[in-house]
């Protein structure tokens, strides 16, 4: 929500507390283009956003209806950029139906050519998935030869490492593109995972600035509410820590503590005990709720996915990410067969009201909004840590909460991590900084160390079949890897010599069938959900 003062940051041990000061306005920054809006005493503002992977027909244009609900957006440019044309011209003429029906006079410029998608932009919203559903199954199969089971692998694991190779090698080559075409200063405000890797790649290496953005913290903040039986609005939740492991390290409610009943409330609660165990024995352990659904949070650490006998225990098969063998997968490719089914009926369906009712809770349109009015905006991003969390490395990427207004982006000084979060975090921060080098400069050693330094790679897997593993994901993901073109040649050679290590055919310890095109409509159906 927007907060209608500017905070003032005062570090207090190892808590943020705000002090409120007198409302400061911003309606003209430099270089900014406003016509007054005499209808509504309002500005009606005039800049460009591009979309770059606009052809992810349900995520684009849930952004795109976000940012299109601000009012004082209804001039501004768009721009849509995906090399799926037959996906980017559907996800193109959805939006345009939403514009039109609307009332709204933009004309939405869509092309295969990101340079020209980019040209003059202010903003870039990125939410690619370099190599498509062909890489990612790759991610998750390989793996599971090796006994490395994953619930999404996107992030961290085998299946983020590789998928962060082919991510941060063109998200480089975008850099150079907004670096060269784009508005001065132009700032990407990027959802592709592997979240902190490709922001790390981009702010250190790309030259141009970047912000990660998810909603994890936002589902665990509701959660939290929840089982405390507490309005949202009334809870002052700060969330830090790295992203997909992200800790509520203080939740207060008119001054109040509320950790100290955060165990017995989720112990307690009937649905909750049932899908969150793993996040639930982490409160336990380390005293602090994980931001991250159940199934992401399992593949990130050591101990609940190790043995397949024991993987059940700690997951849950009512929904995939409860912590489902390869879920998120099974349910992308549920959704693009069901997109190409149903896109004629989805063509039917009532178009987007962009009026603020069907605004979402991502933070890219308020972030966008706040930075062009000068309304202030509190979330949490991710971003260059460099002395915000004092106990993870100067150089990485943390997820913290950050004030948005007219001024810029704000990131407060944090401090200490809890002892026990901040080891969990670092873990993974150096299996990230691994990989970052590596992807960037095409580093097969660092590669390989990434993967077995990965806590749960390493916890299933020996070095030597660590090595045969990356060499035989190097090989499956070879067109679009090309910083490795001397590494995969050498792979080439070392699995063509006969003595492999035997793999399993193994499948994974908690895998569903995948659904027809048909049975997911009737979800969708049931759901009353509309894209």
């Amino acid at each position: 929500a927007y907060a209608d003062s500017v905070a003032q940051k005062i570090k207090c041990g190892n808590i943020l507390h705000f002090e409120r000061k007198e409302s400061i306005g911003c309606t003209w920054k430099s270089g900014r283009r406003y016509n007054r809006q005499k209808e509504t005493g309002g500005f009606i503002m005039s800049f460009k956003v591009a979309f770059i992977g606009a052809g992810s027909l349900v995520f684009a244009r849930t952004l795109f209806t976000d940012i299109l609900s601000v009012p004082e957006f209804h001039n501004i440019e768009i721009a849509f950029t995906d090399i799926n044309g037959d996906n980017l011209e559907k996800t193109r003429a959805l939006c345009q139906r939403d514009l039109d029906a609307n009332g709204i006079p933009i004309k939405i410029f869509a092309t295969t050519d990101r340079r020209e998608a980019f040209k003059d932009a202010r903003y870039i919203v990125n939410c690619v998935r370099i190599g498509g559903l062909e890489a990612f199954e790759t991610d998750i199969e390989i793996p599971l030869k090796y006994g490395v089971d994953q619930c999404v692998g996107d992030t961290l694991c085998t299946g983020g490492i590789m998928y962060g190779q082919r991510v941060i090698a063109e998200m480089l080559n975008f850099c150079k593109d907004i670096r060269e075409v784009a508005e001065p200063g132009a700032i990407m405000l990027n959802y592709s995972n592997p979240n902190a890797m490709a922001t790390w790649a981009c702010n250190k290496y790309g030259g141009v600035k970047t912000i990660g953005l998810c909603h994890g913290e936002i589902h665990g903040e509701m959660q939290i509410a929840e089982v405390l039986g507490i309005p949202r609005e009334e809870l002052d939740i700060i969330c830090a820590g790295i992203n997909h492991q992200t800790w509520y390290i203080s939740v207060k409610h008119n001054g109040e503590d509320m950790i100290p009943r955060l165990l017995e409330g989720f112990e307690n609660h009937e649905k909750y005990r049932e899908e969150e165990k793993v996040r639930i024995d982490m409160l336990k352990r380390f005293g602090y709720y994980s931001t991250e659904s159940n199934g992401h949070l399992s593949e990130y650490v050591a101990w609940y996915r190790k043995r397949p006998e024991e993987i059940k225990d700690w997951i849950n098969l009512d929904n995939w990410i409860n912590g489902e063998t390869g879920g998120y997968l099974r349910v992308t490719r549920e959704e693009r067969n069901w997109f190409e089914t149903d896109y004629p009926k989805i063509l039917q369906e009532e178009p987007k009201k962009l009026n603020g009712s069907e605004r979402g809770k991502e933070h890219c349109s308020y972030i966008i909004e706040s930075l062009e009015t000068g309304k202030m905006y509190r979330g949490h991003f991710n971003v260059m840590n460099e002395g915000c969390i004092t106990n993870l490395p100067y150089e990485s990427v943390v997820e913290v909460p950050c004030y948005v207004d007219g001024n810029g982006i704000s990131v407060p000084k944090v401090g200490d991590l809890p002892l026990g979060c901040a080891a969990v975090c670092s873990q993974s921060i150096w299996v990230q900084k691994l990989a970052v080098e590596a992807a960037v400069h095409g580093d097969v050693k660092l590669l390989k160390q990434a993967a077995l330094m990965d806590p749960l790679t390493g916890a299933v897997c020996n070095p030597p079949e660590v090595w045969q593993m990356i060499d035989e994901m190097l090989v499956a993901q070879e067109k679009w890897l090309p910083q490795y073109t001397e590494a995969i040649k050498e792979a080439k050679e070392n699995l063509a010599k006969g003595d492999l290590i035997p793999t399993k055919d193994y499948h994974g310890a908690a895998r569903l069938r995948e659904k027809t095109p048909q049975e997911v409509a009737a979800e969708h159906e049931a759901r009353k959900i509309t894209v």
